[in-house]
């Protein structure tokens, strides 16, 4: 097994960018979702109530980042904001202190999306924890739902498109590692892997939300791969599962062609 795809998303949400190596820090992948929309009152905002962020592409920048729109082809880069612009952000249940970007990001991206809308930065001095019942003390998280990195086996992808009459890519997963596996979710069964030299433990599966049923190309909502998924890979409580939530226990990097070791 090796590492086949590797993937960043600067902005929570947005679109992401294809890695040939990725760097990691104690968030996850350097620049890995350190960006994120908010509304007015410092509330997330992703493709579940805004199918249209999927038109967004975000790139990770030395100093900030760039937003290009797939429509027009638009764009602006944005820079690292500095202290002194801090509010208090919600993720999910978690609050953290997060720094608003300028106002010409907040206007670009609220035309881009139709949606009154701001744009904030995680700083290094933010905390935000991983959930403790799968984490160890030190743990942290960016701005991603709840764990620094995904992994998902090629294996589990192909079993799921011969079930589809229309395939779909990995894409629609937001996945940050993607593994070459001939067996479909063995990633399952992993509780230690090595992603070349950077050891990570495997803690929990991935409970998917609808943002797999948006068409990243297009941004249009229908009904797959989640309702096909939801024919196999619903567990008791009825989530349906897909891939695998990582945290590394180390910094290094990892590059596309490295090997996968299961350690435990």
């Amino acid at each position: 097994m090796h590492v086949s795809e590797l993937f960043r998303y600067p902005v929570k949400s947005l679109r992401g960018e294809r890695l040939d190596a990725a760097d990691l820090d104690e968030f996850g992948v350097v620049g890995d979702r350190r960006w994120m929309v908010v509304d007015q009152e410092g509330r997330f905002l992703t493709q579940r109530e805004l199918p249209q962020m999927s038109g967004v592409q975000a790139h990770h920048l030395a100093g900030g980042l760039r937003l290009t729109h797939s429509a027009d082809r638009d764009c602006i880069e944005v820079s690292v904001p500095s202290a002194g612009a801090d509010i208090e952000v919600r993720v999910w249940r978690d609050l953290c202190h997060a720094r608003l970007a300028d106002s010409a990001a907040h206007s670009w991206l609220s035309a881009k999306l139709g949606f009154e809308c701001r744009l904030v930065f995680m700083p290094s001095d933010s905390l935000r924890v991983v959930d403790p019942a799968y984490g160890e003390p030190g743990d942290r998280v960016a701005f991603a739902d709840g764990f620094p990195l995904l992994l998902i086996g090629t294996g589990s992808l192909q079993s799921l498109n011969e079930r589809l009459q229309q395939p779909v890519t990995i894409e629609r997963f937001r996945p940050n590692v993607v593994v070459l596996t001939t067996e479909p979710h063995v990633e399952d069964r992993w509780h230690r892997v090595a992603l070349g030299g950077v050891e990570c433990a495997v803690v929990k599966p991935c409970s998917r939300c609808s943002i797999p049923r948006i068409d990243p190309e297009t941004g249009v909502r229908g009904p797959e791969p989640m309702a096909t998924l939801g024919t196999y890979r619903r567990d008791a409580s009825r989530q349906v599962l897909f891939g695998q939530n990582l945290i590394h226990r180390g910094r290094g990097a990892v590059r596309l062609g490295d090997p996968v070791r299961c350690l435990a």
